[in-house]
């Protein structure tokens, strides 16, 4: 009944997905490439998450 007060958490893993990509990219600038591989492994991680999450929206929606 009340489901628009849901939050949607989709939008909050794409958050941190974002922010996660910009440090990695911020890290690969500044020369620091093992740091810049932990973040995008992270950030890919996120990425998988975010991607299980909506097919698991998409097949709820069905």
């Amino acid at each position: 009944m009340f489901s628009f007060f849901k939050r949607d958490p989709s939008k909050k893993l794409r958050q941190q997905y974002d922010a996660k990509a910009e440090q990695a990219m911020l890290a690969q600038r500044s020369g620091n490439m093992s740091l810049y591989a932990d973040l995008t492994e992270e950030a890919e991680e996120l990425w998988r998450q975010l991607e299980k999450l909506q097919a698991e929206q998409a097949e709820k929606a069905k």
